[in-house]
C-alpha cells in the first residue's frame, strides 16, 4: 500500500511494467547485490548515472525482457528501482553507448558471484517429487547458446562445425549446470567456450556436490575420474553408462540389480584397484517399441535403501534439467534468438544474467506452488514468465 509522503516517479510507465524489477529484487536483494559488487571491487568511485547496482539489475533485466532494446530495458529497470527505493526516477536515461560502458565497468565476475551467493536448491523436505530415499534429486547436463557473430566472440568461444568442412553461422558458449529436478531451479553452473567439452567444464561442478544429494547424469558424463571426483563429495550418484563399459557381476541382489567393480583402465583391472558400484539394467516397454537396455550405476549399494525400480524411475527425472534449459532458451531468451553481447566478457555477464533471471522466476513459481499446496512441476513457466514481465502490482511486490 502507498504511504503518506511517497511520490510516484515521473514516468509514463505503468506499475504493471515495473513489478518485474520487484521479482528480481525480492530474490536478489539490493544489499546482497551491493555486497557482491564491493567484494569484486566494482563499486563506483564517483556518482554516475548508471551505478553498479543498476547495471547488475540491468543484466538480469536483459534476460527478462530479451526482446527489448537497451534503452527500453534500462527504462524499465530505472523506473522499477525508483519505485522500490521511493526515489525520483525522472533523471535522464543513458544511451546505448553509455550502457555498454557501464556493463564493461561491472564485468562478468560480479554477476557470477551474485548467482553463486543467492542460488541454492529450493525444495523443503516435504516438497513433492524432489527426493528419493531422503536424498535431494539433482541432475547435471549442458547446453549451448548462440552468440553475436563478432571476431572477438568467434576467437574466444569458437563455433561448431557443420557438413563439408563449413562452420555454423554463430559462435557458441557452452553452459553446464546443476538443477534441482523437482523444481527446475538451476543452482550452480559453469560457463565456457564451445571448444571446451561438457566433461571438462563439469569438473568443478562435481566438486561442489554435497552430501544428501543424489546426482543423475547421462552416459556422456561418465569417466572413472569424474565418478571418483563426484563420489568424494559425499553425494550419491546414479549415472547411465555406455554399453562398452565392462561390468561383471560379483554379487546378484534380490531386486534384480547386482554389484560390480569399475576400474580406471584395463591395465588397472589387472592391478586390482576397483571401485564397487551397483548396476541396474532395464528396458522400457510402454506398449510401443521397447527402448533400451539402459544401464545405471549407483553409489547406493544396499537395495533396501533404494530399490532398483525406484532408481530406474528416478533416472527419468534427469530430463527435468532439459526442461529447465528449454525454459531459458525457448521462452525466456526466445526461440532461435542470439545473445546480443559482442565481447566475451559481456557475453559471460549476459549468460549469468539469464541464469539469475531464470532462478528468480523459478523461486517465484516455487513460492506460489507452496502457497497453493501444489507440485512445483504443475506450475506453468510461461505463465510465470508473463506475470514476471507484466503484472498488477500487489502489496509487497517490492522489498521494503
Amino acid at each position: 500500500m502507498p504511504r503518506s509522503g511517497w511520490r510516484k516517479s515521473e514516468s509514463d510507465r505503468r506499475l504493471s511494467d515495473l513489478v518485474s524489477v520487484g521479482v528480481l529484487m525480492r530474490v536478489f536483494p539490493p544489499e546482497v547485490v551491493d555486497s557482491v559488487i564491493a567484494e569484486c571491487g566494482r563499486t563506483e568511485q564517483r556518482r554516475r548515472s548508471l551505478p553498479a547496482r543498476s547495471v547488475a539489475y540491468f543484466a538480469m533485466g536483459m534476460a527478462l525482457h530479451s526482446d527489448g532494446s537497451y534503452e527500453d530495458v534500462l527504462a524499465l529497470i530505472s523506473d522499477g528501482l525508483s519505485w522500490a527505493e521511493r526515489t525520483d526516477g525522472s533523471r535522464r536515461l543513458a544511451n546505448k553507448a553509455a550502457i555498454s560502458h557501464a556493463r564493461d565497468r561491472l564485468g562478468p565476475e560480479a554477476m557470477e558471484k551474485l548467482f553463486a551467493r543467492v542460488a541454492s536448491p529450493l525444495a523443503s523436505k516435504d516438497t513433492e517429487g524432489c527426493w528419493l530415499a531422503g536424498r535431494r534429486l539433482v541432475a547435471i547436463d549442458g547446453t549451448c547458446l548462440d552468440l553475436a557473430d563478432t571476431p572477438a566472440n568467434d576467437a574466444f568461444f569458437g563455433r561448431p562445425g557443420v557438413n563439408k568442412g563449413e562452420r555454423s553461422a554463430f559462435p557458441q558458449a557452452r553452459v553446464v549446470a546443476l538443477a534441482e529436478c523437482g523444481t527446475h531451479a538451476m543452482f550452480d553452473a559453469e560457463i565456457g567456450p564451445y571448444t571446451t567439452s561438457e566433461n571438462a567444464l563439469s569438473g568443478d561442478l562435481l566438486d561442489r556436490l554435497e552430501k544428501g544429494m543424489l546426482c543423475l547424469a547421462d552416459r556422456g558424463f561418465y569417466s572413472f575420474e569424474a565418478w571418483q571426483r563426484a563420489a568424494k563429495t559425499g553425494a550419491d550418484l546414479c549415472w547411465r553408462v555406455k554399453d562398452n563399459l565392462k561390468l561383471v557381476s560379483i554379487k546378484d541382489l534380490p531386486d534384480g540389480s547386482y554389484l560390480a567393480e569399475v576400474f580406471h583402465s584395463t591395465k588397472d583391472r589387472n592391478r586390482r584397484h576397483p571401485v564397487r558400484v551397483r548396476v541396474i539394467e532395464y528396458t522400457i516397454d510402454d506398449g510401443r517399441q521397447p527402448t533400451g537396455p539402459y544401464r545405471l550405476i549407483t553409489t547406493i549399494l544396499d537395495p533396501a535403501d533404494a530399490p532398483a525400480i525406484e532408481l530406474a524411475t528416478a533416472y527419468a527425472e534427469r530430463w527435468e534439467i532439459e526442461s529447465a534449459f528449454d525454459e531459458l532458451k525457448t521462452h525466456q531468451r526466445g526461440p532461435r534468438a542470439v545473445l546480443r553481447s559482442k565481447s566475451p566478457d559481456l557475453v559471460t555477464q549476459e549468460i549469468w544474467g539469464h541464469l539469475c533471471c531464470h532462478y528468480a522466476i523459478r523461486s517465484l513459481m516455487f513460492g506460489a506452488a507452496v502457497d497453493a499446496g501444489r507440485d512445483p512441476d504443475r506450475v506453468s513457466f510461461v505463465a510465470a514468465l508473463r506475470i514476471s514481465r507484466r503484472s498488477i502490482a500487489q502489496a509487497g511486490a517490492f522489498p521494503p
